[in-house]
């Protein structure tokens, strides 16, 4: 071994002697304190962590139950309406000759239907005779038409609906042209 290699071998074996550092009594305990703190301190750190992790967990859960079951009232609500219409079919199945009552019978299944989505916040957008309005509508198709003004609603072709004034479901429709 060389010198230099002996000198570093003799340096580290200089600093990994432990030095004795004489303090007063009273600092002695404020660094025990302090040390004791600082472990107190530590140890909540990891329980709130702790914490933190099984409340996320836990939250996690929670989500994926409410996204599984949040529809469980409104399906419940269209098995009332399937119902109405199974038997609004058996009728039809059977030759049930009264048309009327056949007829007045899906009336009361599209009532129903209609007012369920009302209590939900759907609503259908006005769209016959409106100004065509890009967020609302999508238009289909233009017609020229003289009496009316341009982009006017003439026709639509299928609803559309608002989800508590958020368009869920544009309005197709077929708009005039000069």
């Amino acid at each position: 071994m060389d010198n230099k290699a002996q000198d570093k071998k003799g340096n580290q074996s200089e600093t990994k002697e432990e030095k004795t550092i004489t303090l007063k009594e009273s600092e002695y305990l404020k660094l025990k304190e302090e040390a004791d703190k600082a472990k107190e301190y530590w140890e909540r750190i990891l329980r709130l962590q702790a914490d933190f992790e099984n409340t996320r967990k836990r939250l996690e859960r929670e989500k994926q139950d409410f996204i599984k079951f949040a529809n469980e009232a409104i399906i419940l609500e269209f098995l009332n309406i399937l119902d109405d219409l199974e038997r609004t079919v058996n009728l039809a199945e059977t030759k049930h000759q009264d048309l009327s009552a056949f007829l007045k019978g899906v009336e009361m299944i599209l009532a129903h239907l209609y007012e369920m989505l009302k209590e939900h916040g759907v609503r259908p957008i006005e769209a016959k005779g409106k100004i065509f309005d890009p967020h609302l509508h999508e238009a289909l198709m233009q017609v020229e038409n003289k009496d009316l003004p341009e982009n006017t609603v003439i026709e639509e072709l299928q609803k559309g609906y608002l989800l508590n004034d958020r368009v869920i479901r544009t309005a197709k429709v077929k708009v005039s042209k000069r």
